[in-house]
């Protein structure tokens, strides 16, 4: 068994920022459930099997993905070597490796967490694979946008986990992953864009071209900071609210200074310095929980 390209048909990149999304999460309602409790008080049980299931889950969406996208791949530079393309995994294996893993996930959080959270790791496998892969990556430019929400359902079902539901600080809290994709993802889609081109996927720069897409990632992130800063009227504390700020502010001004030179180079550089933002902000949400502090 090639464990390397298994592991590579995993996107384990992308596993490590749902997991620690989803286990943040879990460990910032800690303030918000409505039995009495302390900050971060969850069992090892819930840590543990929501790391499982969630690993699980995005491990098997992205296999489900490579499967999908084989006949793109081999045709764009940047994923030709991938291990179906690149002949190291068979289609079938690969499909049958993401379907296990996905359906193994939704089992395990049904039999170890609780309905709501394991309807969200349903929900975020269904709209990653489905909604977004299937339906509208390769038909509508909105593809990255909706597709979004599968990044927002491992953090509601981190929250659901601990609460049993999704209020509407955890709606919100999700929420953030929805705003954060599409401009974050738009930067590697300027960098990338001829490649896109070539096999006719419609993402916003191959439509409307790298300087107009510079400046509705400006806009998408003018909007996510202040949206950001309001969860402190919706409970959330000031070490959040703080490092909100000063991490939503850098990655305005990359996103300002990408308006003004909308080159490949410059936005495979604001993609690699604004990509640690998701996880700075949600282990700030845990923190915060532990540590915190209103004024």
């Amino acid at each position: 068994m090639d464990i390397k390209s298994y592991i590579e048909v995993s996107k384990p990149r992308i596993v490590v920022v749902l997991v620690i999304t989803a286990i943040t999460s879990l460990l910032g309602a800690t303030r918000f459930d409505t039995t009495p409790s302390i900050p971060w008080d969850v069992s090892f049980w819930q840590l543990g099997f929501l790391f499982l299931a969630g690993a699980l889950a995005s491990m098997g969406s992205s296999a489900l993905n490579h499967y999908y996208d084989r006949d793109i791949d081999k045709s764009m530079v940047r994923t030709a070597k991938r291990p179906i393309p690149g002949s190291k995994l068979s289609a079938k294996n690969v499909l049958l490796y993401g379907l296990s893993l996905s359906i193994i996930s939704v089992i395990i959080a049904w039999f170890t967490l609780n309905p709501v959270a394991t309807f969200m790791i349903a929900l975020g496998i269904f709209f990653y694979v489905i909604i977004y892969t299937v339906w509208l990556k390769r038909s509508h430019a909105s593809n990255i946008v909706i597709g979004g929400f599968a990044g927002s359902a491992a953090s509601m079902a981190g929250w659901a986990t601990t609460t049993g539901t999704i209020d509407l600080t955890g709606f919100l809290v999700g929420w953030l992953v929805f705003m954060w994709t599409p401009p974050h993802f738009w930067c590697l889609a300027i960098k990338t864009r001829e490649e896109y081109a070539s096999v006719n996927v419609p993402m916003l720069p191959v439509l409307i071209g790298n300087q107009r897409t510079a400046k509705y990632i400006f806009i998408n992130t003018a909007i996510l900071l202040p949206f950001s800063l309001s969860l402190y009227f919706f409970g959330l504390g000031l070490l959040y609210t703080t490092i909100a700020l000063v991490s939503g502010t850098l990655m305005l001004i990359y996103h300002y200074k990408l308006t003004q030179n909308p080159t490949p180079e410059f936005a495979w550089k604001a993609y690699k310095v604004t990509a640690p933002y998701l996880v700075i902000i949600f282990i700030a949400i845990a923190f915060d929980a532990l540590l915190y502090y209103r004024i």
